[in-house]
């Protein structure tokens, strides 16, 4: 129903900061004090709208956007795995900053402000305290939060050694954590996501690898390589039962695909039964007859 294409959504990421109007740098309990207000203010039986396209419109953002954004926050796991996301994001926003086209003049003074954090937290804090005073502005409000977060990102991940482009012939730059491989420009995005998730695997970053390649499957859902890579990582934090559909689907697009072979090996010592699956994954189906055939091999009528 709603659909953004500013600031970090623009990288296929919902940006839950940017729809609860707090800074990417707040902490659980401003988050969970700005949806309360967020909430009343929304809700049917405390809004002040009179008009009742603005009180279905009110409703509407609360529930598709304002409560799925908190709930994000309230679940441990899911905040962890959003961060680390939004980390990953941040590297791409450093490599590909070039290409950011900056539509709001807030965003675009941010970029050149030489104390980025406070001109960040003020522009936001203005922003932020008229975004659902209107329901028919609060999209246009998201979008220009969402835009001024992906500036703040870029900067913040330039400043503490994210992944930066090579310096040209070879010239002195600031090492960074984790050493960013080569890429081309002829390389796709999903080229690109693969070779960082495996830079990440060399490195034990499992868990910021497993969403680069999900990241990457969402572009493209029969690139063999990912599917491969994403089972390998799994492997790798000993979750046979994870890897195995993306093993077996690997192998259905590419049965030759050198990543999903080896996976397919190392699966064969974890658990036979899944390999066994992994090796049937490369043989088209057969058509059985019979009774048995159609309890087991049959396609469902």
């Amino acid at each position: 129903m709603f659909e953004f294409k500013q600031g970090l959504f623009q990288f296929e990421f919902t940006d839950h900061h940017a729809i609860l109007g707090v800074s990417l740098a707040a902490d659980f309990e401003e988050i969970r004090k700005r949806y309360m207000r967020i909430a009343r203010r929304l809700h049917p039986d405390t809004c002040p709208f009179d008009n009742p396209k603005d009180q279905e419109l009110a409703q509407q953002l609360l529930a598709k956007l304002v409560s799925p954004a908190y709930n994000q926050f309230s679940k441990e796991t899911e905040r962890k795995e959003y961060i680390l996301l939004l980390k990953t994001i941040g590297d791409r926003t450093v490599k590909e900053q070039h290409n950011l086209n900056l539509q709001t003049e807030v965003a675009q003074k941010l970029m050149q402000a030489s104390d980025y954090q406070t001109a960040y937290e003020a522009e936001l804090q203005e922003l932020a305290k008229n975004q659902y005073e209107s329901p028919q502005k609060a999209l246009d409000l998201i979008g220009q939060i969402s835009e001024l977060n992906l500036v703040y990102l870029l900067r913040k991940t330039q400043k503490n050694g994210g992944a930066v482009s090579s310096s040209p012939q070879g010239s002195d730059s600031t090492s960074t954590p984790t050493p960013t491989p080569v890429i081309t420009k002829k390389d796709s995005f999903v080229e690109q996501a693969c070779r960082r998730a495996e830079q990440l695997m060399a490195t034990q970053n499992y868990a910021e690898a497993i969403l680069e390649l999900k990241d990457a499957i969402k572009r493209e859902p029969d690139n063999s390589l990912c599917h491969a890579l994403l089972g390998l990582v799994y492997l790798k934090q000993n979750q046979p039962k994870l890897a195995t559909p993306h093993i077996n689907r690997a192998l259905q697009l590419n049965p030759k695909q050198p990543q999903a072979l080896d996976a397919k090996k190392q699966l064969e010592k974890t658990t036979p039964q899944a390999a066994t699956k992994a090796q049937t994954a490369q043989q088209p189906p057969k058509k059985e007859g019979g009774l048995f055939g159609g309890l087991f091999g049959g396609k469902k009528k």
